[in-house]
């Protein structure tokens, strides 16, 4: 496991990297002003090739947890990060984004019992400042809405990342159909607002429409299934600080394709942020869902807390993996799954 432990980090660092060039797709292939269409096309398709796919549905509580999941990873994300990006001048959107380590950190130790050292903290922290170094711009005044709605999609992403590792994925359901479930539902929830907000569908030329397959395939599709493949198998905290590669490779591909320069302060803020992403990948190891279980009982007991259901200490989830085994077995593993069965008492 630990000589797989970089593959599965660089293979989970490949999403921002793909998100990273959705500025540049954006801009020079797809039409103008029509952010909502353009999020509504990275989502739908991509979830329902997934659904395809995995040929898996939700079952029971899955089907509101997938609603959940799909409204803040994409539903919610995907218009606030649009209207944050149209509002705010100079990469603000991306730094106020940089700063998702720091709030699942702290969603991370609310929900999942993993309490944020001061190396991660300070890590975050290093990882925004870099981010600003290479994509702020000196501009006017800061529009409250912009802000408020980078903020916002930030704390939506969060939540989206802990509250996926919390719940894990249900027994016969892989990475493939959980990703296919959250874009579909999150493409369902921007579909309506969509077509309320900027009307009827822009025509589309070969260049729009090839703009929009990689978006959605490559770039929502694969990109996606890479990171919550990663997030059942990493820390939440960790997984997130990767999110700086994406405005690095952003400032990378306008340099080598758009003639965008590089200035010396840009690039000593890139060293930085990819300094800080290697440093949150270093030493972090998962918490094993009967810890996390444990950790959310524990709360739950606390004087003045209704006792939560089953369900909610994720006792329905598939570890990531194990050997199928007797319950004895099960039983006898302090570091693996929750093995109480639905309908038995925790």
């Amino acid at each position: 496991m630990a000589s797989s432990r970089p593959a599965l980090i660089a293979l989970t660092a490949l999403a921002p990297v793909s998100w990273g060039t959705t500025y540049a797709v954006t801009t020079e292939f797809l039409p103008a002003d029509r952010p909502l269409f353009t999020g509504l096309m990275r989502a739908l398709p991509a979830g329902l090739l997934l659904l395809a796919l995995a040929r898996v549905l939700p079952r029971g509580a899955w089907w509101w947890k997938s609603a959940v999941l799909g409204a803040l990873n994409i539903g919610a994300f995907f218009p606030l990060l649009f209207l944050s990006a149209y509002r705010l001048p100079g990469g603000m959107a991306a730094v106020v984004g940089s700063a998702g380590p720091l709030f699942v950190a702290g969603l991370a130790a609310l929900l999942l019992g993993q309490r944020p050292a001061p190396r991660t903290l300070l890590t975050g922290a290093v990882a925004a400042f870099g981010v600003s170094l290479v994509v702020l711009r000196a501009a006017g005044a800061l529009d409250a809405l912009g802000l408020l709605a980078a903020l916002a999609a930030t704390v939506s992403m969060s939540a989206g990342t802990v509250l996926t590792q919390r719940w894990g994925r249900p027994a016969g359901a892989g990475p493939l159909a959980l990703t296919g479930w959250q874009l579909t539902a999150g493409g369902l929830l921007i579909a309506p607002l969509a077509f309320l907000v900027e009307g009827a569908p822009p025509a589309l030329d070969g260049r729009a429409a090839g703009g929009y397959l990689y978006l959605a395939v490559a770039n929502t599709a694969v990109a996606y299934w890479l990171w919550f493949r990663g997030i059942g198998r990493l820390t939440a905290t960790q997984v997130t600080f990767l999110g700086p590669l994406s405005p690095l490779t952003a400032a990378v591909v306008g340099w080598a394709a758009l003639g965008q320069a590089l200035t010396p302060v840009q690039l000593v803020g890139m060293g930085l942020a990819f300094g800080a992403t290697v440093a949150g990948q270093i030493g972090a190891r998962p918490t094993p869902p009967r810890q996390v279980a444990a950790a959310v009982r524990k709360r739950a007991e606390r004087p003045g807390h209704p006792p939560l259901p089953l369900d909610a200490l994720g006792a329905d989830r598939e570890p990531f993996p194990v050997r199928r085994a007797s319950t004895g077995e099960r039983s006898a593993r302090a570091g693996w799954g929750v093995v109480n069965k639905p309908g038995a008492r925790p």
